[in-house]
């Protein structure tokens, strides 16, 4: 028998030590993977951690878009000649799918929204972010026609975005929305 059993198993003072330093090779690891905003100034560990946390979240959100991108992208591929053949039949020129339309009358807004069924995403985003800037939705509605959706959104323009300047702040804001999804 061993006269000294604390020789063979360590001690809780070393478990301890060697779990800390292992934890703190993890988050060194971790800080590492995430972009830095300044590198001069000292970051807390908790502040890394959200630092991390909200980077995640930042590439979970901007994935779901490119995927909702993909959708639409593949759905414009496969229904194009469909959508080219209904457009030419129909007149209305609509080739490109999504497409929105903003019109300014005062301080009204209509927001003319058309996408492929696998792009529902959009007309919630459109609404939040007419909310972000201040649009007071009034009445919307939509219809279907083969593979396409069509919006129609009547708002009104609260405070001072009712110039000229806020309406087109909102509508240079959807329509990037819409064009950097497809």
């Amino acid at each position: 028998m061993d006269p000294n059993p604390s020789s063979s198993k360590p001690d809780r003072k070393t478990i301890e030590k060697n779990r800390r330093n292992q934890m703190k090779d993890l988050y060194s690891s971790l800080n590492s993977l995430v972009p830095q905003q300044s590198h001069k100034e000292v970051v807390s560990l908790p502040d890394q951690l959200e630092g991390a946390t909200n980077y995640i979240k930042k590439l979970q959100i901007n994935l779901e878009k490119m995927k909702q991108k993909k959708n639409c992208l593949i759905m414009g591929k496969s229904g194009n000649s469909s959508t080219r053949s209904s457009s030419s039949n129909s007149g209305s020129g609509i080739n490109n799918l999504p497409n929105v339309e903003v019109r300014v009358m005062g301080c009204a807004l209509e927001v003319i929204l058309i996408y492929g069924e696998n792009c529902q995403f959009m007309f919630s985003e459109i609404i939040r972010m007419l909310h972000e800037e201040g649009a007071e939705v009034l009445n919307a509605s939509f219809s279907v026609l083969d593979n396409m959706v069509f919006h129609t959104i009547h708002c009104k323009i609260n405070g001072e975005s009712s110039q000229d300047y806020g309406a087109a702040r909102i509508s240079d804001r959807l329509r990037k929305f819409v064009y950097d999804i497809c």
